[in-house]
Parts: C-alpha cells; structure tokens; sequence
C-alpha cells in the first residue's frame, strides 16, 4: 500500500486543519467495526512521520476480538487487585516516568482542571471513589471502541525516539480524523504493560510507550461533550529576531 503522492501544498488546507483541530480524546465509542484496510491506511499514511535519522523506531500492534477482551479482562482484574491492595504497586510500575514525580505550577493546576473537569461533568465527587475508580477503569476496556493499538520502542533506544513514536502516535490519529474516526491516546496502559506484553507477543526488548483506542465516538455520550482548552499563541510562544 503506498501513501498518496506528495505535492507541495495540500489541495484543501482546511481539511488539514479539521482533522488536527477536530482531534479530541473521546471516552466512549459506538460498537461498529473498523475495517481492516482502514487501520492499514491510516498506519501507512502515519508512516510518513519524522524520526531522527529516519529511524523509524516505532511498533504498532493492533488489537481486536479475543486478543482486545482477554487484555480488557485481566488488566481490569489488576486494576482491581491494585486498588485493593496498594502495595502491588510495586508490581505494576511504569514503563518509564511520562509524568514527573512531583508536580508543580502551571501544570499541576492544568492537570487538576482537566480532571476535576472531566469528573465534573460525569457528576463525580471527590468523595466518590468508586465512581473515580469505575471512570478509570473506563481506560482498560478501551471506552468500549472495538480496536486497541499499542505502540513500543526498542528499550536500547534514547528519549528522542519516545518523541519521534509521539510524532507517530499523532499522525495515527490525525489520519484517522480524515477517515471519520476518533481516538484516545492513553498513557493508563504503562503500569500494566507486564500484563499486555506477553498477550502482544512483544519482545523483552520492547518498551511499551502507550495504548490508544480507536473506533467511531458515540457522539450522544455526555463524556464526549467534555473539551480541553488549549493556550493561546502568544502565551506558550517568543518571537526573536
């Protein structure tokens, strides 16, 4: 499968921008198949992502039928078990430190906003932890979409091939924009990749960088409606002449 011809400006730079700026993180989808061809196409279009030395460290495996529903049961059973008992933390430990160990300003507040926003508009309470528990458990049966991708790196490899498999993860979903389909990046997916990783058949090689799911969004879901604000230019931007 080749990607379409290069040119050097798109014909409809609008659509461009759409499917950039259409892209949100849903959290709950309809149960309609994907086609296979389809997630083919959008990996090959996302192919054409930048990578230092044109490395391409990326490996994708994608996850349907009985491979989705046995990780979505034993990592949910986990996600329990974890809760339960705190100490299996230990057990459970992250691929690697995507957030910092301790947060600080402006992005502990970001952080809260967005999760007190999310939980908010869901009619969950702080005091309701078995609702915040039930809402995160959300995240291992894929938001109900019916195709789960994981994404690794080789572990030899340096942290800028987490930033050029980030450049992939996102052109993965700006492709699947173009094609009608929403998607959820998830970093939730880390701590559990002890479980994952024999399931995929990945390497110990193989560092597990993030999960996404991916389907068509169940646009009547309230969850849905939730939007996060993004900062305008000139604050996050310096001009130097």
């Amino acid at each position: 499968m080749n990607p379409p011809p290069d040119t050097t400006v798109p014909p409809d730079a609008a659509s461009v921008d759409a499917a950039i700026t259409s892209r949100r993180s849903m959290r709950a989808f309809l149960p309609t198949p994907v086609a296979r061809e389809t997630i083919a196409e959008v990996l090959a279009v996302a192919a054409r992502a930048p990578s230092g030395s044109n490395t391409q460290p990326w490996r994708v495996y994608v996850v349907e039928g009985v491979a989705r529903g046995r990780i979505e049961r034993e990592v949910c059973a986990a996600h329990d078990a974890l809760r339960a008992d705190p100490a299996l933390a230990e057990v459970y430990r992250e691929s690697y430190d995507y957030y910092p160990s301790t947060w600080f300003e402006p992005y502990l507040q970001r952080r809260r906003d967005n999760g007190w926003g999310l939980y908010g508009l869901l009619g969950i309470t702080r005091a309701d932890k078995d609702a915040m528990h039930a809402q995160h458990q959300r995240n291992f049966r894929f938001f109900d979409a019916p195709v789960g991708l994981f994404f690794s790196i080789h572990r030899s490899l340096g942290r800028g091939s987490l930033l050029d498999c980030g450049m992939f993860v996102q052109s993965v979903m700006v492709a699947a924009r173009a094609r009608g389909l929403h998607s959820c990046p998830q970093a939730a997916w880390n701590g559990f990749a002890s479980i994952i990783a024999p399931i995929l058949g990945m390497g110990d090689d193989e560092l597990l960088v993030c999960g996404l799911s991916l389907g068509y969004a169940d646009e009547t879901a309230s969850v849905n409606a939730f939007r996060t604000p993004r900062l305008a230019v000139e604050d996050f931007t310096r001009w130097i002449a």
